[in-house]
């Protein structure tokens, strides 16, 4: 949240054509994804980050392309709602989230054969059941920005689940391997340039830039707002960049294409970093919520971004290499 006397939230203020029927529904579907609350009919609220700025960016570039018309604001309440009932309102929708995990999983839980064993292609189901839960419960933990307590409710639920379920026996899986990646067309030593305090796919892309792409890069990292690029600097995964997001494709996704990247281990990575960064589950990786938590978690040690990068470069090293020699 901003220091106290700031403005406290973003706000969405659009208006949509007639057509196409869809854009309305894909408006609407972004946004939910986003945790944004709806205020009034076409006025939606994020607490103010630089993430919720980004996010709010990408939609409006849906919106004008078709249209419609857009504004992001920064604001304060100061008339009718307050902050405190803004506040209320994010953590309400985010426990009718939590309840619906809730009750699924005790749902499931409850349909399990109360025998001490449990059959292997039952107990599989159960644990299919299990990780959609927990991705679902990932995912609204990623929006709740204010910390919503239904959170606890949701979390012994799944817990409950997942102990009869560990009661069962287990059985092994298999591997296989994967096949060599294709050489792509290389850069030398080139600068960078991404916004500071970087996250899931700015430490991915860097991290694919490094191992595939430009061996020698150096990276920079800026301020979102008021930037102004060096001749020959190349921009990632930032506002009106060389390489971003296009369309529903995160920049990951857009470097593998840029540059030819025809990897079964990078398409993988690929799918996770989508599912992270656009939370729309296009993928429903499971790997995503243990690889979300993790970038997590480094970014809340590592205050400065090349250490960030370092850290995160370890991650995706590690994984890279589980993939390539895992189906």
């Amino acid at each position: 949240m901003a220091p106290a006397g700031e403005a406290q939230w973003l706000l969405l203020i659009h208006q949509l054509p007639p057509k196409p029927d869809y854009l309305r529904v894909k408006v609407w579907r972004r946004l939910q994804r986003l945790g944004a609350i709806a205020i009034k009919n076409s006025v939606y609220v994020l607490p103010r980050s630089e993430q919720a700025q980004e996010d709010f960016q990408w939609v409006l570039q849906e919106i004008a392309p078709q249209g419609g018309e857009a504004s992001i604001c920064e604001a304060r309440f100061v008339q009718g709602l307050s902050d405190a009932q803004v506040e209320a309102m994010f953590r309400s929708a985010r426990d009718a989230d939590y309840a619906v995990v809730a009750e699924e999983a005790r749902r499931a839980r409850e349909d399990l054969p109360r025998r001490a064993t449990i059959a292997p292609e039952r107990r599989a189901q159960g644990e299919a059941e299990l990780a959609r839960f927990k991705r679902r419960r990932d995912e609204i933990v990623a929006i709740d920005f204010l910390g919503a307590p239904g959170r606890v409710t949701a979390d012994a639920a799944l817990t409950a689940l997942e102990s009869r379920l560990r009661a069962a026996s287990v059985t092994a899986a298999g591997h296989g391997r994967a096949s060599k990646p294709t050489a792509p067309t290389r850069m030398h030593g080139r600068t960078w340039v991404t916004r500071k305090g970087i996250h899931i796919d700015r430490i991915a892309s860097a991290w694919l830039i490094r191992k595939c792409i430009d061996p020698k890069a150096r990276f920079r990292f800026v301020a979102a707002k008021g930037y102004r690029p060096a001749a020959g600097e190349l921009r990632f995964d930032m506002f009106a960049a060389e390489y971003t997001h296009q369309g529903d494709h995160c920049t990951f996704e857009v470097l593998l294409q840029r540059f030819g990247l025809d990897d079964p281990a990078l398409r993988h990575i690929a799918e996770i970093v989508h599912d992270i960064d656009l939370k729309d589950c296009k993928f429903r990786r499971p790997e995503a919520p243990g690889i979300e938590r993790l970038i997590a978690g480094i970014c809340m040690s590592q205050p400065q971004d090349p250490q960030r990068l370092t850290r995160g470069a370890a991650v995706f090293d590690d994984l890279y290499r589980s993939f390539r020699r895992s189906k």
